[in-house]
This record gives C-alpha cells, structure tokens and sequence, in this order.
C-alpha cells in the first residue's frame, strides 16, 4: 500500500496465464468460443489490495476475450514497463508525481487512466489495546516517552518502528529524524511479515508501533489505532528529507501505456471505467489471503455477487 519507487528489491517477472473459463450470463467469466483481441499486461504490486484490483479486472477482460498477463513487479519497475513495453496498466498508483510526470508529461508512454475509487491512508499503527493503556500515545509528541517498551535486539538503545517494505512509499526515516524521535525504522521486508507482526501483537498485548495503511484486509479483524503527526499540508512533504509531517491521504489512480490504449478501446474502457470501494477491495484480498480462495476465485465470487457494480465498467 503505501509507496516510493525504490528499486531496491528485483522485480519478479512471473507472468501468470489464466484460462479462459466458461460461464453463464452475467458471471463474469470468459466465454472459451471468444477470439483472442489480443494480451493486456496489467502490473500487480506486491500488496495483496493490488492483486485483489488485478484478480477482478483480468476476469473481466478476458470475457472481452483479451489474453491477461499479470507481471509482479514492484512500483518503481512497474512504471518503467510503459517504456519498454512491458507493462499496459496499472491498477493502483499509491502517490508518485514524479513518476507521472515523467511517463505522462515527458515521455508521454502512459496517461492517467483516473482514479480506482479507493482512498489510501498510510501512518503510523499500533494494537487498539496500547491505546487503551496509554491514551496519549496516539500523539507523535508523547512517543519519546514510550519509546522503551519497543526497544529490540535489531533497534538498540532506540525505540523499534517496524517499518514494511524497503519500496513502499515511505517518510519514516525523515519523520524520526526531523521530529527527534528517539525511535529506529527496521523493515519487515513484506506487507505479509508486517501483516503477522500486528497479529501477533494484538493477540499477545506485545508492544508494537509501524507503518501500516488502509484498505488492508488486516483493518476489519485486528484493531490498529494510527498516531497524529503534524497536518498534512500541500507541499510539506517536496523534499523527502525534510517530511516533518503526516502522510497525504492517497486519491488512488490508474495508469495505462497511451500505445495500448489507442489500439484497444474495449480494454481501455474498462480500465478507465474500473472504479470500487475500500471495502470491495478488502472482501477480495480478504478471500485470497484469509479463506483459501485463489485470486481467479476470489474475483469470480466478488463478479457473482456485484453485477450491477462492474457491469457499469464495460464498453
């Protein structure tokens, strides 16, 4: 979720061909009978709220009968496949202007494909019951005080902040340097490691504060409560070593190669059309990650039971 383009971690370029799988009216399944209109690469970030957007808009696409390639790549990578190719759409841009700028302004690969209908919100978390023993400690100004109860073998003599993945947009390290806060970011590595940390940390009244963000599936059975900083305000975070205050709340958008979607107007619609709630993406993600469901049927049941929602999508 949230989610600067670092291209510290290799993408992973595992391309998955779903089948074609036949359906009745109004499944949202592809008809096996339908010619090929040609491959739509659609890029999944490594979040699980992305591979939710994905699952359901590959199903839908393909009873278009569009082939569907999903690479998994991260943020930074995923963007430069507008250049080379690679890449025709992504689903759900987590604030990167000078991304955009480049590929949409100077380059001019890809175009704004608008927003996807979801709000993000990144910040800083910690367990619904450390608010209930410590009140105070939803304002930044009183974390120095705490920082103790989250010291750790990887933090030393500071304060752990459990940071996620080293490519997720993050002003973490500005926010401890800048506010003084007796705290050191460590990274988890993935949204699946923070993901058990606040499990683990909710179940077992274990102290915890980290970088977390909404829509995540996690929100809607293990309570997090997110700390104030500073207001956002416009521009207060322009130079990256200098963020001193919250994160933007996210109007997340859609962005697909300007090639591609000259050539294939059905599928550009529907891309351009696509547009669902944090809680429809958190059902989806919730199926894959919580109920055994794979993402082709994850997405199949969500189709099933919300006809006159993505009917609206398609050309």
């Amino acid at each position: 979720m949230r989610r600067t383009g670092t291209t510290r971690l290799l993408a992973v370029f595992a391309v998955v061909g779903l089948a074609l799988a036949a359906c009745s009216s109004g499944s949202g399944g592809a008809s096996p009978s339908v010619a090929s209109k040609g491959t739509v690469k659609i890029a999944i970030n490594e979040w699980v709220g992305a591979e939710a957007n994905v699952a359901v808009v590959q199903n839908l696409l393909q009873t278009l009968g569009y082939t569907v390639e999903t690479p998994t790549l991260a943020e930074e990578v995923a963007w430069q496949g507008f250049d080379t190719g690679e890449v025709d759409v992504i689903l759900e841009n987590w604030g990167h202007p000078d991304l955009e700028k480049l590929y949409f302004e100077d380059k001019k690969v890809a175009e704004d494909a608008g927003p996807n209908g979801v709000t993000g919100i990144i910040g800083w978390y910690v367990p619904e019951w450390m608010v209930t023993e410590y009140p105070d400690i939803t304002n930044w100004e009183n974390l120095n005080k705490y920082a103790s109860m989250f010291k750790t073998s990887e933090s030393g003599d500071k304060g752990q902040f459990l940071a996620s993945d080293p490519t997720f947009v993050t002003n973490d390290e500005a926010l401890i340097t800048n506010l003084d806060l007796d705290y050191k970011a460590v990274y988890s590595g993935s949204e699946s490691a923070s993901v058990t940390a606040f499990q683990q940390a909710a179940a077992d009244k274990k102290p915890l504060i980290g970088y977390f963000y909404t829509p995540q599936w996690l929100l809607a059975e293990t309570k997090l409560v997110k700390v104030d900083f500073p207001a956002y305000t416009d521009g207060c975070d322009a130079d990256p070593k200098k963020v001193a205050c919250d994160y933007p709340p996210y109007t997340l958008n859609k962005a697909i190669r300007t090639e591609f979607a000259k050539a294939n107007a059905d599928a550009a619609t529907l891309v351009k059309n696509f547009s669902w709630t944090n809680d429809d993406q958190n059902m989806v993600a919730d199926y894959i990650a919580n109920k055994g469901m794979s993402p082709a049927e994850a997405a199949q049941k969500w189709i099933d039971e919300n006809e006159a929602t993505w009917k609206a999508w398609m050309p």
